[in-house]
């Protein structure tokens, strides 16, 4: 019997059910109130520096040391001792005299004058090192469980500032399919807009290619049949016993979303969802896959007024940058697949004139090393597949354990500074953050603070404050603005 499996099962069960626990509790729940102005007391936001927000996720633990940290490079020989490696690429110059990033990534090199690059991210090991606990966390910044369905930052941003147009979904997720992969339902756990309701959820578009098809009614409909089934799901909601699943708030929260979906099909906007209406040079540029394709429809939407964006490289277990073997021959994959649409979105909002006001951030649920699991003297279950000593095939290259002590974040545009390194980890073994480390709390509040939303923000639910950060406790980092 594989004990560590059987042990991952058991823990992936209990965090389900205290999400759906937590998901249930949301539905009947009632209107959130939002604390302080309710009181006299208005809460001060800050000056935002930001109107939008695109979050590059790179899902499954982007190894800092093979992508924007690198450390010591030793090439692949069999009888290498395992000790020895720490990055698997080589160092390459950016276009910032101090500030080098991992081989195989020379178009995001060509463009960090225009970054800020965080070197020292750190994140909690959570006792047991679930990529899905992790994404969680991140996503909405409280560890669960919780007693409320906690919302995405996204939700946040729909539900504080509204949509910048307001018949573009104020929040979309592109790339992640929600079904038909390993660990959908805890995805879905935090893919949400939880106790906000769902007018502040996701649009989900798991294929770019496809989304103009979200916004299109099918062509066997005829002229307006559309129209009469959307009032006749009006009719059914209104009449059916709801309020034994779902509050009057969260009942109505539902016919909003619908409403927006309405007004979306009708607007000229929906042409922002069809990447084929692309010019061919443009269009290419972005095209390495799904992923390329989701930058692109990302940049589309922003123009077109969403407010935040998530494209993903999707995550799925032992897929992509969950990389238990055969971790080098799959990032240099990952290089080619993200390094030109990242570097073509920046140049393309910069080109429109929008970099200066959106937000890019580009950022994983944790590093990896070779031989550490969590942090030293963490009681972390180890999750590596291949545990040599030394090298013996290529499948063994590559950084296979989940590492939390630092990890890095890049951000572009949204008022933070340009050619910024901020942050350093130890340049040996184990790679912890050893200057200005910056937890989730303080990223999220420098999110929401370039956004125009104080860290502070809170709403009254279930007769207790839910703030956007952790009690409140979120500070922005102000180095890192411009």
């Amino acid at each position: 019997m594989d004990l560590t499996n059987l042990t991952e099962q058991v823990a992936r069960r209990h965090f389900l059910k205290q999400i759906a626990a937590a998901s249930t509790a949301a539905m009947m729940a009632g209107e959130p109130r939002l604390l302080n102005a309710a009181e006299g007391n208005a809460i001060q936001h800050p000056k935002p520096t930001a109107d939008a927000c695109i979050l590059i996720w790179m899902a499954g633990g982007m190894a800092a040391p093979d992508n924007f940290d690198p450390k010591h490079y030793e090439p692949f020989q069999v009888g290498l001792p395992v000790e020895k490696v720490i990055s698997t690429f080589p160092a390459i110059d950016t276009v910032v005299d101090n500030i080098k990033i991992a081989e195989g990534l020379e178009n995001i090199a060509s463009v960090m004058d225009r970054a800020t690059l965080v070197r020292s991210h750190v994140l909690p090991d959570l006792g047991h090192i679930l990529h899905s606990r992790h994404q969680y966390h991140w996503h909405t910044g409280y560890v669960p469980p919780q007693t409320v369905a906690c919302p995405h930052i996204g939700a946040w941003m729909a539900r504080v500032l509204g949509p910048r147009n307001p018949v573009m979904p104020a929040f979309i997720n592109i790339g992640q399919r929600l079904e038909g992969v390993g660990e959908n339902e805890e995805i879905k756990a935090f893919t949400t807009a939880g106790f906000f309701g769902s007018e502040f959820g996701p649009m989900n578009l798991p294929y770019p290619e496809q989304a103009a098809a979200a916004v299109r009614p099918p062509e066997s409909m005829q002229p307006g049949r559309f129209e009469n089934r959307y009032r006749f799901f009006r009719k059914l909601v209104d009449a059916t016993p709801q309020r034994d699943y779902l509050s009057d708030y969260q009942q109505e929260s539902m016919l909003r979303s619908m409403e927006n979906a309405y007004r979306l099909l009708g607007s000229k906007e929906r042409a922002a969802f069809d990447i084929s209406l692309e010019p061919t040079d443009s269009y290419e540029k972005y095209d390495t896959g799904r992923f390329g394709q989701g930058c692109l429809l990302a940049r589309r939407l922003v123009e077109n007024g969403a407010r935040f964006v998530e494209v993903t490289t999707e995550y799925i277990p032992f897929v992509h940058w969950d990389t238990h073997k055969d971790g080098h021959t799959t990032v240099d994959r990952l290089h080619k697949e993200i390094d030109r649409p990242i570097t073509q979105l920046i140049l393309d909002l910069e080109a429109r004139g929008l970099l200066d006001r959106t937000l890019v951030v580009i950022a994983s649920e944790f590093s990896r090393d070779m031989i550490v699991e969590g942090v030293p003297g963490s009681n972390a279950q180890d999750q590596a597949t291949f545990k040599v000593d030394t090298l013996q095939e290529m499948t063994h290259y590559g950084l296979h354990r989940h590492f939390t002590g630092g990890s890095s974040v890049l951000m572009f545009g949204g008022g933070m500074q340009k050619g910024f390194l901020y942050g350093e980890t130890a340049p040996e073994r184990p790679c912890l953050a050893i200057k200005n480390p910056v937890n989730v709390d303080d990223l999220h509040a420098t999110m929401f603070t370039a956004m125009g939303i104080s860290p502070q923000t809170a709403f009254e639910v279930e007769r207790r404050p839910f703030y956007a950060t952790e009690d409140g406790k979120g500070q922005s980092v102000a180095e890192l603005f411009g």
